[in-house]
């Protein structure tokens, strides 16, 4: 009986740390960003399950923050409002533009009637832009998730949920640019965007999360008011617009690890 109670006690002080259940809650009048990629069912053996979250279970996300009464917002409106939004604000965004956005994601959103941003790269097809980052990860996968069409993203920016943001014009490692090359991804993905949708695209997600202070000033340069990053947290009262963070949704995420992400903006443990 001794050695189930210890087994019990090592358990518990195990999931306790993992998940820091017991720490107090960030100030949920600090908005919380929210980072996906798709939304879709897992594919077996594939590297990228984390990227992919089930249908279901992201109706289970939408679904709990609308019942504890979350405020949804696009990132523009969460940038233009700082300060002024209600307690429990959350922007929902998705980096890349897979097609999986519509398909799945959105008649979910449209269900509960949250706000979402999509960050879209604008050469997307047919581009396993992973091997950007590291040049080992060549399988190709990226490259077959099929993407959003211009038809489709263009209606998505009018369907008064999606707000349209920029993700390059390639899905760039910015770093491995120089000055002109990094500008030309910045303001022709903007401006591209821009006529696709007939709207102002002010937000944007730099590729992998990799960037400098040059990737900063140039997306001011491009025009850009806001930008999400891939570092982990929820933002001061008065944050950087261009260097905002995000919390990461894992598709190997459990419906109680996204509840104390959104808790304490990160993963504990």
């Amino acid at each position: 009986m001794i050695y189930i109670l210890l087994l019990l006690l090592v358990l518990m002080m195990a999931f306790s740390y993992k998940y820091a259940w017991w720490k107090p809650a960030v100030d949920w009048k600090r908005p919380r960003v929210l980072m996906y990629h798709m939304v879709r069912e897992h594919i077996d053996g594939a590297k990228f399950n984390k990227l992919r979250v089930k249908p279901a279970e992201f109706e289970k996300q939408v679904a709990w923050m609308k019942a504890q009464g979350f405020h949804f917002v696009t990132m523009q409106e969460l940038q233009q409002n700082w300060g002024k939004h209600p307690e429990k604000t959350v922007a929902i965004t998705f980096d890349d533009g897979y097609l999986d956005n519509l398909e799945n994601a959105f008649p979910i959103l449209e269900k509960y009637q949250a706000k979402a941003t999509i960050y879209v790269v604008v050469d997307r097809h047919d581009r396993d832009w992973s091997t950007y980052k590291k040049a080992h990860h060549n399988s190709g996968e990226l490259a077959r998730e099929p993407k959003l069409n211009d038809e489709q993203v263009a209606f998505l920016a009018h369907s008064g949920l999606v707000e349209i943001g920029s993700h390059t014009l390639t899905h760039a490692n910015l770093d491995k640019l120089d000055d002109a090359q990094c500008l030309q991804e910045l303001s022709d993905s903007k401006m591209q965007l821009e006529q696709l949708t007939g709207h102002a695209v002010s937000s944007f997600a730099y590729p992998f999360g990799i960037y400098s202070v040059r990737d900063v000033n140039m997306a001011k340069q491009a025009g850009y008011r806001n930008a999400v990053t891939t570092k982990e947290g929820i933002d001061s009262a008065q944050p950087d617009f261009m260097q905002l963070q995000r919390i990461k949704i894992s598709g190997k995420d459990s419906m109680l690890a996204v509840k104390l992400r959104l808790k304490l903006g990160k993963r504990e443990g």
